[in-house]
């Protein structure tokens, strides 16, 4: 008897869309890549020579995609601007979703998504926050939780890109939601993994800098800015997030317990290869996102089939998307403005006066 598998659409093929369309077709054995949709032309090109050989059917409308006879699932990893549209229309037709990060830049339209699958328990909606995914970060967490280290306290945590010489950024800004909805939500939710989903903010402070790229200012933005994130329980977050590295992507995590501490990546390295010369010691390090994180992209795509073909609960839940989202805006919102922002226990803002 052949084993169940489940038959999933690509929804984008951008840049993350092309990657997760090639997960699932080759590194996910319990899945069936069975179709995609863009109305990118350039992309349906590249679909055509990479995934219509194998039984992939490809579309231009997403709408269309929905109907496609058999599609259990969807992926969602077109625009951040659809992702939340995309999201409510494949729950609404049934589908069970993966969404890329984050569900949406506001937080309304998040909830929005949350809302929707809460009418449909029966379907398995996520996020896909690709750190919860990576062995280093879950061995980390695992230690961390083990109670040896003590409790945790402190997180020291950035997202950190190389330089894009091409002015990428400033016309991506525009829709990005900015630096720490767009960068810093992979640190905002390690917080919330590591302190725990139900950690209530008291406060968020931000500033930040454009040392490069000057024209992000028109959008709200900053090619570089750090963001402080103070809890109910004692606990705080300290997240620095960056558009210009100049050797490649630099990710790196330090959790303080009371106790000890363990970090991630303080060291960054694409290989274990070194080279010895006249010039020192020199190493590599991952150019991109993806680079670091391959595997950990490649785990969440097996993670989540398993959970929808065995009926089980997904690896994270869906309101800790909007949490973070939520935290996020707050910091972006205290970047442009200057002025820290409160919350009560129950997650509202409040003047400082009120406190």
């Amino acid at each position: 008897m052949t084993a169940q598998r489940l038959k999933i659409g690509c929804a984008g093929l951008g840049r993350m869309g092309k990657r997760h369309a090639l997960n699932f077709l080759e590194r996910t054995p319990r899945a069936e890549l069975v179709a995609a949709s863009t109305p990118d032309d350039t992309e349906i090109e590249w679909a055509k020579i990479h995934l219509a050989p194998y039984g992939v059917k490809l579309y231009k409308n997403y709408d269309d995609m929905l109907k496609h006879e058999g599609l259990e699932a969807v992926v969602v990893a077109s625009a951040t601007a659809v992702h939340a549209e995309q999201a409510i229309k494949a729950i609404n037709a049934e589908k069970h979703v993966l969404c890329e990060k984050p569900l949406s830049t506001s937080v309304e339209i998040s909830q929005s998504v949350l809302d929707a699958a809460n009418a449909k328990p029966h379907l398995k909606v996520m996020c896909g926050f690709s750190r919860r995914f990576d062995a280093s970060y879950r061995d980390a967490y695992n230690k961390m939780s083990s109670g040896a280290l003590g409790a945790p306290s402190v997180i020291r945590s950035q997202t950190c890109d190389k330089l894009d010489p091409t002015g990428f950024f400033v016309a991506y800004a525009e829709f990005s939601g900015g630096i720490f909805v767009d960068c810093s939500i992979h640190d905002i939710d390690l917080s919330l993994w590591f302190f725990g989903q139900d950690s209530k903010v008291r406060s968020v402070s931000a500033v930040g800098i454009t040392a490069v790229e000057p024209d992000l200012r028109k959008h709200n933005d900053r090619d570089n800015a750090v963001g402080l994130v103070e809890f109910y329980d004692g606990k705080m977050a300290y997240f620095y997030a960056s558009r210009m590295m100049a050797a490649g992507q630099e990710d790196t995590s330090e959790f303080i317990g009371t106790k000890g501490k363990v970090t991630v990546n303080a060291q960054p390295q694409l290989n274990l290869v070194q080279t010895f010369d006249a010039g020192g010691i020199k190493k590599e390090i991952p150019q991109h996102y993806y680079d670091r994180f391959e595997y950990a992209f490649v785990t969440e795509a097996n993670e989540f089939t398993a959970s929808v073909l065995e009926n089980t609960t997904v690896p994270l839940k869906l309101d800790g998307a909007v949490q973070a989202v939520r935290i996020g805006a707050a910091l972006q919102e205290s970047l442009i403005t200057g002025e820290k922002i409160f919350f009560d226990e129950r997650g509202n803002r409040v003047p400082k006066a009120n406190l």
